[in-house]
């Protein structure tokens, strides 16, 4: 009887404190974080074409170690790889799209996100089946694992100095395309670049 009891109690306790957890109010929705504003920080305008302010961005990544994995006249993507430590491993996959910004001008914009995804190592036991002919197949818990990267997290690089860096290399990269660097003998002026 004592323990009907006792199970009885443990079984009111588990379930007002689950109705506690169901009843806090849970936090802002990843979506309503979302302010959508017109400051652009993952775009910036070029005064260049599609193809030319693509062909830079491609050389900047490309400078900086990343793979270039799918690449059109408009549209690159790049991808590269970081271990901060034996059990960590990083990835960024970077996305850019360039699209002029009205029919028949000179201008283009730049639209970049950066995707990182970080994986750990994670350790499984194995055990390991010793058949034995008399008794059949016995399983022994044998100190032996094998480790496998598993995916821990995944989070779009959010706006800040990583993409006006970006941005900033690709201008390097641009006026070098069109004969604008330091080996130029003429003094022309750099393209402006318009900051949303």
């Amino acid at each position: 009887m004592r323990r009907f009891f006792l199970i009885a109690a443990a079984l009111a306790t588990s379930s007002a404190l689950g109705g506690c957890a169901l009843g806090r109010s849970p936090g802002t929705p990843v979506y309503e974080r979302e302010s959508f504003d017109t400051r652009g920080a993952f775009s910036r305008e070029f005064v260049a074409s599609p193809a030319d302010t693509c062909s830079a961005a491609r050389r900047a990544l490309l400078s900086q170690g990343y793979v270039v994995q799918a690449r059109q006249e408009d549209q690159i993507g790049a991808r590269k790889h970081f271990q901060p430590d034996g059990d960590n491993h990083v990835q960024i996959e970077f996305q850019v799209v360039c699209s002029p910004t009205a029919p028949g001008a000179r201008t283009a914009v730049a639209f970049v996100s950066a995707v990182q995804d970080r994986y750990t190592v994670r350790k499984t036991a194995a055990s390991a089946s010793v058949g034995l002919s008399p008794f059949g197949s016995i399983s022994l818990p044998l100190p032996s694992s094998s480790d496998s990267l598993v995916k821990v997290a995944s989070e779009t690089i959010p706006q800040g100095r990583f993409y006006d860096r970006f941005f900033d290399l690709v201008e390097h990269h641009l006026a070098e395309q069109m004969g604008l660097g330091e080996e130029s003998t003429e003094p022309v002026a750099l393209p402006s670049v318009r900051r949303p």
